[in-house]
Order: C-alpha cells, then sequence, then structure tokens
C-alpha cells in the first residue's frame, strides 16, 4: 500500500464513531424530571423551534442517556419521542438522542440545572472524576458549566476512561 493511502485509510479510521454500548442501570439513564424545570415552565410554547446543538454523555466509557422530555411540564409521549407539553423551560429535550433544543443564550451548566444533574469539573450526572469536554471534536478546557451553546454543535463529555469524540452530527428534520 502506498504510504498516501494508508495515511488516509489511519485517518478515515480514526474519524470513524466506535460503538459504544449504553451503560446499564439507573445511574446511566437518569430521568427526566427535575423542580428547576418547574420553575423556569413557559406555557404554550412552541416545542420544535429554537437552537439545536447534540449533547452526548460518556462515563466509564458507556452511554448515559440523555432523556427525552427534559426541560418539559406534563410532557406526552408518543414511541418515546415527545408530542406536547404543558410548558418548557428554555432549554428542553424531545427524545433521548441526545439533541437539545434551546432558546436565547444558554450554557451547557442551564441544560444541566434544568435537568437537575449535578455537572463540574470533576462531576459528571452521578459519576465523579475529571470531566473532558470536546466541542466539534476539539477538547475545551474550563469548567464545563460555563460551555455556551452554539448552534448545531456536537459537544461530548466524558468521565472515567476516552470514547474517541463525534466532530458533528447530523440533526433530524424538524
Amino acid at each position: 500500500m502506498h504510504l498516501r493511502a494508508l495515511v488516509l485509510a489511519t485517518v478515515a479510521a480514526a474519524s470513524t464513531p466506535v460503538p459504544t454500548p449504553v451503560g446499564t442501570g439507573p445511574r446511566y439513564r437518569p430521568p427526566a424530571r427535575s423542580p428547576a424545570a418547574r420553575l423556569a415552565c413557559r406555557p404554550a410554547a412552541p416545542l420544535n423551534e429554537g437552537a439545536r446543538v447534540h449533547v452526548e454523555l460518556f462515563a466509564r466509557r458507556r452511554v448515559v442517556v440523555v432523556p427525552a422530555a427534559v426541560g418539559l411540564e406534563r410532557a406526552h409521549l408518543r414511541l418515546g419521542r415527545v408530542v406536547a407539553a404543558r410548558c418548557r423551560a428554555p432549554v428542553w429535550t424531545l427524545d433521548p438522542s441526545g439533541v437539545v433544543d434551546y432558546e436565547g443564550s444558554t450554557t451547557l451548566g442551564r441544560l444541566f440545572r434544568v435537568w437537575g444533574q449535578p455537572l463540574g469539573p470533576h462531576r459528571l450526572a452521578s459519576f465523579r472524576g475529571a470531566v473532558s469536554v470536546y466541542v466539534r471534536g476539539t477538547p475545551r478546557r474550563g469548567n464545563p458549566r460555563t460551555l455556551r451553546l452554539e448552534p448545531g454543535a456536537e459537544i461530548v463529555l466524558e468521565v472515567g476512561g476516552y470514547v474517541p469524540p463525534h466532530r458533528s452530527f447530523l440533526f433530524p428534520p424538524r
């Protein structure tokens, strides 16, 4: 094999997503409900508007699910996807894909506050350890709570092991 072909094959393999199993047990599937969502809830706010980011969480090299209905009150689900809700917070999820909808300028910390899950430099939901943050595949330093959400971004948070972060995400149509 020529050197150029070998380099291209290596780069392609490195950028290919690594299949990662979802962790087992409730720590890997935290619930969507939180008291903070009720406090920030706006009645009759549209669900299919706003900017979107994709958030992937990994703990001990396993997926932590970002559930449907984060930031929503009295959500009605059909086939695992939210189809209606009494009201919504400024950040919300409609399904367990990791797609987070939001309005205005907001941070990752706000998402976790509305979700009711801890987030910090050494805490990711119920997991403890140094939290690594990647935006569009590039490492970011600092407190993950202060990370500003950017429309269309792919955000990966990891604790307790390394999973190669994705650079992008193909958002489904609304």
